[in-house]
């Protein structure tokens, strides 16, 4: 589990991968009180994030936010080069909402999906803005990947309270010249695939599957959830407010609460922030 595994159909020129998120997933979600259908789509979003996530080629970090008029207002999810994964979600849905009650499309309604890639070695990120299509998150994301890459593009993404799951192919520029109904052929075998299947060791899913091809797995890279606390980013947020913007803060309430809404921390500092920040002036003794 918590891995993304890449494989090539080395005879018909078609890749593929599997993710599957177990321990990393349920990390994310432990402090979290989603309802079951926004964290299930939450949980999609984390599978495709870390399926592309696999092939940044520089140190950066690839976000992808989803923002939309229905129940779901926005989902979030980035990871780095080390597929290090963090992610969250806005939703008017409360924890007690049925699982089966609607569609990606209803939850998120009309709106749209922002790919922001910041390399390392770049001052300016790159972002890019497609509008939601389809019923699902898988079908957006097919619309996504073959408007950017140009080439056919299939998901199949299953998510619940312990895992997040996805499996992806691609068709690569030789694959009709290798065998003109490959992908075809491939593509309805995947078709088959069931949501607990995704959670099969690859070698065993990809047997079952494409038992008829050659098939070239590599090795997986692994990712995780990584979403530690930086009390001192906080703590230099405040300080560049200013110490009489703090003491207000503190007059309208004891303590000062601030939520780290990607990561799900909170952090509160009372009275005794001020002369932290702000060490007042030495007395005069003499």
């Amino acid at each position: 589990m918590d891995a993304v595994h890449r494989f090539l159909l080395e005879d018909l020129d078609i890749r593929g991968a599997l993710v599957q998120l177990g321990p990393s997933w349920s990390a994310m979600t432990a402090r979290r009180n989603y309802a079951a259908p926004v964290r299930d789509l939450l949980g999609e979003l984390a599978a495709v994030t870390a399926l592309i996530g696999s092939n940044l080629k520089t140190p950066g970090r690839l976000s992808f936010q989803l923002q939309g008029h229905g129940p779901v207002s926005m989902l979030v999810m980035d990871c780095n080069e080390k597929l290090q994964l963090r992610g969250m979600a806005k939703s008017e849905l409360d924890a007690g909402a049925d699982a089966h009650v609607a569609s990606a499309a209803d939850l998120l309604g009309d709106g749209r999906l922002v790919l922001t890639l910041q390399p390392k070695t770049a001052q300016t990120p790159y972002q890019s803005v497609v509008p939601l299509t389809g019923q699902t998150l898988a079908a957006a994301f097919e619309h996504f990947l073959e408007k950017s890459e140009q080439q056919p593009a299939r998901l199949w993404l299953t998510a619940g309270a312990d895992s997040a799951c996805g499996l992806f192919l691609q068709k690569l520029p030789n694959a009709d010249i290798l065998d003109p109904d490959g992908w075809d052929r491939i593509e309805q075998l995947a078709a088959t695939v069931r949501p607990d299947e995704l959670l099969l060791p690859p070698e065993t899913l990809l047997t079952r599957l494409f038992n008829a091809e050659n098939v070239r797995l590599y090795q997986p890279r692994q990712a995780a959830w990584h979403c530690p606390r930086d009390e001192e980013k906080v703590r230099n947020m405040l300080l560049s407010l200013g110490r009489e913007e703090i003491e207000s803060m503190l007059a309208d309430a004891e303590v000062i609460a601030i939520e780290d809404e990607i990561c799900g921390h909170e952090y509160r500092f009372g009275a005794e922030i001020l002369d932290e920040l702000f060490p007042p002036d030495g007395r005069i003794l003499h």
